[in-house]
């Protein structure tokens, strides 16, 4: 069964997105600290490394007691690519992008719909289960399809197989977002992807205006390539989204 960190402070939040997973058919487990999320997440120590496969994604609240929110995330994703959502009351832009580049994978604002958790926590489980079948998928061999060819483009190369994409023979850090929404791109390099077109493909869920996420993002994956190539490669359709240059 699909198990479900919900670390949150506030027990009557921990109650509500505690129901809402057990009716989506999820194992809720609760912790109310980022000290026991800690225990949870790493019940041997930091020093002997995450519980590995113990829960399928995370809902972080930020202001917690004991380990702040933003710590436990760095921790997290220094060991893990699980999917972390971030519940916060913090609205700001700067709130957002900050924990996004920190690894986050989404962000929730409250006061927060039913409908909308659903949606982002689905929609985060399918991409982490969709990644994970990519991986096991290329450790295979002899794969006919187009889709384990490898994409070149100037000097970037990307393998599908492998989720890996280098510039001028350098390999690329992409978070699991950089690398869907650079290969979405490279699919159709004439085609311009609007930012909600992306968002829904990338994600796997509702489109709910996040405009700063997928700029977030692509501003990322600029940068990334930047660092080894002068050539532009993504370019902005003002208005409409994103193409490759």
């Amino acid at each position: 069964m699909t198990r479900i960190l919900i670390v949150e402070d506030d027990a009557d939040i921990n109650q509500i997105f505690a129901k809402i997973m057990t009716k989506q058919g999820y194992e809720a487990v609760q912790a109310f600290s980022g000290s026991e999320a800690a225990l949870r997440l790493f019940p041997n120590g930091e020093e002997k490394g995450m519980a590995a496969g113990e829960f399928d994604l995370i809902i972080l609240d930020l202001m917690i007691p004991g380990i702040p929110g933003e710590d436990i995330l760095v921790k997290i994703r220094k060991e893990s690519d699980i999917p972390i959502i971030v519940v916060s009351a913090r609205s700001a832009l700067a709130d957002r992008v900050r924990l996004l580049n920190l690894g986050a994978d989404d962000y929730l604002v409250k006061p927060f719909e039913v409908e909308e958790v659903v949606a982002r926590v689905n929609g985060a489980l399918r991409r982490y289960r969709r990644n994970a079948d990519g991986r096991a998928a290329g450790s295979g061999q002899g794969r006919g399809d187009l889709e384990g060819q490898a994409i070149t483009y100037k000097n970037l190369v990307l393998n599908p197989d492998a989720r890996e994409a280098k510039v001028c023979d350098n390999l690329l850090s992409l978070t699991a977002h950089e690398y869907d929404i650079l290969y979405l791109l490279l699919q159709n390099p004439g085609k311009v992807y609007s930012r909600e077109s992306l968002y829904e493909q990338v994600w796997q869920g509702g489109y709910y205006g996040e405009d700063n996420t997928v700029n977030v993002h692509v501003s990322n994956l600029r940068r990334k390539i930047a660092a080894f190539d002068e050539e532009e490669y993504i370019k902005t359709v003002w208005g409409i989204g994103f193409k490759m240059a």
